[in-house]
């Protein structure tokens, strides 16, 4: 569990400071699924497959998160497998006004790295924070 520990700590330093800083978190071939994401894709295969879509994403979200907050993190049977809730928050950059969004994550780290990333977002939440 310490592995999932770290890289959980790892993805919220990302986010709130320099999220191209969580690529180094993935695996070669790790798969991201996102099969509540509104309007794109919902899964990408691979690192290089998810970096064309999270490096221009991150460039056009208006909002800077600078708050990340682990609420549980539960282990399971499987020692590679843990499930994330969290809530990330950040000003609105044209009004000022704070926003937050949970989630939950369910991540699968090997020797490391993240092999397995399923996130399901509150897209109500998302959407109302940006307005």
């Amino acid at each position: 569990m310490s592995d999932l520990r770290t890289i959980v700590e790892s993805l919220g330093q990302g986010w709130t400071g320099d999220p191209a800083a969580m690529d180094s978190l993935l695996a070669e071939d790790v798969v991201i699924e996102s099969p509540f994401a509104a309007g794109g894709p919902t899964r990408w295969d691979g690192r290089e497959a998810w970096l064309a879509h999270a490096v221009p994403a991150r460039a056009a979200f208006p909002v800077q998160l600078d708050q990340f907050t682990v609420l549980t993190l539960h282990e399971t049977t499987d020692p590679e497998v843990a499930v994330v809730e969290y809530e990330l928050a950040g000003p609105h950059p044209v009004t000022g006004e704070r926003a937050a969004a949970r989630f939950v994550g369910v991540l699968r780290v090997r020797d490391g790295l993240i092999a397995g990333w399923r996130e399901y977002q509150n897209t109500y939440a998302i959407l109302q924070a940006l307005g």
